[in-house]
């Protein structure tokens, strides 16, 4: 288990700005950064991270919390992976308490953290057997270094390669301990009836491990070097728990800084195309790992950017199966340059060719609108034949339909107009066609798939009656709680009855108008809060915010975020030259008001109560009855005392004015 110490190092060290940076593109927007949401698709920026709070809040989700909570959120992390992965990047040393784990606990481990693990045992055997090997240095180094691969870029991308022997990986893990079951489920060994020794998945071939966003290897890209065998050149692995190949893009770890920081991101094919264009120093690259494009890896690029360049090695087939890509990333709202090298040329032979500084002029002054590309390819095919053309400008229209910006639609076509001398009346109605038939062929797709589930009656939830009264006692609940996380210990300076002047935190005041009340929380997350508070006091720590954004708990991590973090925060009113009051400008009168707002719908949460019990006295009871009446009376009365000293209405909720 690791350490307090070491988390707490941790916590002061890491960046949220930096962290949460690697996966969202930031723009600075007053004192905070703003972003699109990696969890929800959307159009305005409703992302906001705080450098001077150290936290982030999703607006359009409601999620919220640290960097560790926010890497827990995206990766799937645990809180210890969430951690480790955080003090790696920070080059901090890990300390765990030296305590021997039950069996229960050892047995606790879920096939997902074991699949993470073998595939990272993998990844150090290939690469071992690579550099320490005379197998892999003969073999599988000898072909990296006929590549013209440095040493550095093959450390740097964990190349490897698997020996000959047809089950020597297998045979390595089961030594270690792992099970038959956990290799097989990996994909990195098969078990054949007639072959109960294990056969691995990728024997003799060099190996391209595949990364997640943050850097655990998920999965394997294999070549063969053998031209004489009847098998596929290139071998992947299958899908697993982890990995979900249309979820991947190969060198998206190695260069999102890159990408972010250029804010443009250049679509190759293969691991090579990728691997040499680093090693030209160009870095912000990335390959769909001999998958189709899909929709979920042009998200993963629209987190570090909105701009694409697609480069081609000018194959015709390759080509026309851009055509798709470039309507994919159109939807997403990408925008999009496309670039062919010249024939017998690929982005992995031009960027060995030529150094770096010719390579990125040449993709900067050669790369085209989508527009000119497709116009480039279809009216070459088309020659002369006026309806081939005709059906090459409909194509190009097509691919203008799936532009979600109006604006940017309309540009589009103005430009398609001049290219051609066609009149912008005549592609706009040829526009409207391809939006029609676009949308039949969804409603169509949608259908089908209606049609295939299978027919199941939904039993509507019941939902939670909240009436009004416990609304109320609840959001003002949230509010005493929020000026604690917020403001806790904060000093107020306060006379009693006798007007002596005395000091007092808002801690310490709010937490004494709940006991005095012996008001129960009916929140859960509030209750752990306030036992946490509670606990501090006895401890003689005042435990406000920050204390408790480094607890292993989710709820109140986006609790604190919540509290930390307003809506308002979305907008920079200083740029319009808005300067509205601060948060906490007056939180002294702040926390007594709020304090008997609480008062006050506590009392009319308790007139409540006693109206509902009170009629079943009438006739058992007389006694209890008239007592009843009088206390809603005396509560009725403090409730009319309450307002009229704040001077605020609880039918307007009218603005208490400071």
């Amino acid at each position: 288990m690791i350490t307090k110490q070491t988390i707490d190092k941790i916590f002061s060290t890491i960046r949220v700005e930096e962290i949460v940076g690697e996966y969202v593109q930031l723009k600075r927007a007053g004192s905070n950064f703003k972003g699109l949401s990696p969890f929800h698709d959307e159009k305005t920026p409703s992302f906001v991270v705080s450098p001077s709070k150290q936290i982030w809040k999703d607006f359009s989700t409601g999620k919220g919390g640290t960097a560790i909570s926010f890497l827990m959120e995206i990766e799937n992390f645990t809180y210890p992976e969430a951690l480790r992965h955080a003090a790696k990047k920070y080059g901090i040393e890990i300390e765990e308490d030296q305590r021997e784990f039950s069996e229960e606990a050892k047995s606790a481990q879920t096939e997902r953290d074991l699949l993470y693990k073998i595939h990272e045992v993998a990844n150090n055997y290939f690469q071992e057997t690579l550099w320490d090997s005379e197998e892999g240095k003969s073999i599988g180094l000898a072909y990296f270094k006929e590549r013209e691969l440095k040493d550095d870029i093959i450390k740097k991308f964990q190349l490897g390669y698997s020996p000959e022997k047809k089950n020597a990986f297998t045979e390595y893990a089961l030594e270690k301990g792992y099970a038959k079951d956990i290799l097989e489920k990996s994909g990195l060994s098969i078990f054949p009836e007639n072959t109960p020794a294990g056969v691995d998945r990728f024997r003799e071939r060099v190996i391209f491990p595949i990364h997640s966003f943050s850097g655990r290897v998920l999965g394997f890209g294999a070549r063969i070097l053998k031209n004489n065998v009847k098998t596929a050149k290139y071998l992947n692995s299958p899908e697993t728990e982890i990995y979900h190949k249309s979820n991947v893009l190969y060198g998206l770890n190695q260069g999102k800084q890159a990408i972010s920081r250029k804010n443009v991101c250049f679509l190759v094919e293969g691991y090579m195309d990728v691997i040499s264009l680093h090693m030209s120093g160009i870095e912000n690259v990335v390959a769909s790992s001999g998958t189709s494009l899909t929709t979920e890896q042009i998200k993963l690029i629209k987190r570090l950017t909105e701009n694409v360049t697609i480069l081609f090695d000018g194959d015709n087939a390759g080509i026309k199966a851009s055509f798709r890509s470039i309507d994919m990333l159109l939807t997403e709202g990408m925008n999009i340059r496309v670039l062919l090298f010249p024939e017998g040329d690929d982005p992995d032979s031009f960027a060995r060719k030529h150094p770096q500084e010719y390579v990125e002029k040449f993709i900067e002054n050669e790369a085209m609108d989508f527009i000119d590309f497709k116009a480039e390819i279809l009216l070459k095919e088309a020659g002369n034949d006026p309806i081939k053309k005709a059906e090459a400008i409909r194509n190009i229209v097509k691919s203008v339909a799936f532009v979600q910006n109006a604006l940017k639609r309309e540009v589009y076509l103005k430009e398609v107009s001049n290219k051609f001398g066609l009149s912008e009346q005549s592609l706009f109605n040829e526009l409207d066609v391809q939006k029609q038939i676009t949308q039949n062929q969804n409603q169509t797709v949608q259908q089908q798939k209606e049609n295939k589930a299978p027919k199941l009656e939904v039993v509507p939830k019941p939902e939670l009656e909240i009436d009004s009264v416990q609304f109320n006692i609840l959001h003002q609940e949230n509010r005493l709680i929020d000026l604690m996380l917020m403001f806790g210990d904060m000093v107020l300076q306060r006379k009693n009855e006798n007007q002596e002047k005395y000091e007092v935190t808002v801690i310490e005041e709010i937490l004494h108008h709940f006991e005095e009340e012996h008001y129960e929380f009916q929140i859960e997350t509030n209750k752990k809060i306030i036992e946490n508070i509670r606990e501090g006091i006895e401890h003689d720590e005042l435990r406000a915010g920050n204390f408790f954004l480094t607890l292993m708990d989710e709820d109140i991590t986006s609790k604190v975020a919540d509290a930390l973090l307003i809506p308002d925060e979305l907008s920079d009113w200083t740029t319009r030259n808005i300067f509205p009051p601060a948060i906490g400008d007056h939180v002294d009168l702040e926390v007594t008001n709020d304090i008997l707002i609480h008062k006050y719908y506590y009392i009319h949460f308790m007139i409540k109560q006693l109206t509902s019990e009170f009629e079943g006295y009438r006739d058992t009871d007389p006694e209890k009855y008239f007592d009843s009446i009088k206390k809603i009376m005396i509560l009725n009365e403090l409730s009319r005392k309450i307002t009229e000293t704040l001077g605020w209405s609880p039918v307007t909720k009218s603005p208490i004015k400071f």
